[in-house]
């Protein structure tokens, strides 16, 4: 998991897609569609299980995920009409994971939307990339919003498609 830390904020803990869900994706998507390995020729995918861009020729495919779901089903949280799902990018056959301790797509517009521990919406913000403040900007915007007590986890998405990234729970 990637750890970052900001000197005057907590640590916060990028969650990437854990990998028993991801062996769960693999076979069959939040849709229920098994998943189709294409050679990515290009490179540049945005990988839910490693939180990294895909290298050129990698093996990847594109899922169905559905992050809040799949807490609430843990945690015994009702999402309600905020459950949606959507597309993902992933690595097709196994993953290392994560390779080092920073936030992951930092460098673009992101939203982050927070939700209490009952499933519910509590809001979001816009967080624009900041140059080389990127980082600091983004690891204040998680601070400001694990600031409101009743925010149980954030998720971090692409404005562009409002595609889910990753998410971070309270520190």
């Amino acid at each position: 998991m990637r750890t970052s830390t900001h000197p005057r904020t907590a640590p916060f803990t990028a969650r990437p897609v854990d990998p028993r869900t991801l062996a769960e994706l693999r076979a069959a998507d939040d849709a229920g569609r098994p998943a189709r390995p294409v050679r990515d020729e290009e490179g540049g995918a945005p990988l839910r299980c490693c939180l990294r861009r895909s290298r050129p020729g990698e093996l990847i495919a594109l899922v169905s995920y559905a992050p809040l779901r799949r807490w609430a089903t843990a945690t015994g949280a009702d999402p309600g009409a905020y459950d949606e799902q959507g597309p993902v990018f992933i690595h097709a056959e196994g993953c290392e994971g994560p390779a080092d301790d920073g936030l992951a797509f930092t460098g673009s517009h992101r939203v982050l939307r927070r939700y209490s521990a009952d499933g519910r919406i509590l809001g979001g913000r816009l967080v624009e990339p900041a140059g080389e403040a990127t980082n600091a900007s983004f690891s204040a915007a998680l601070k400001e919003a694990f600031d409101l007590p009743d925010v149980a986890l954030v998720q971090v998405r692409a404005v562009e498609y409002g595609c889910f990234l990753y998410e971070v729970r309270r520190p």
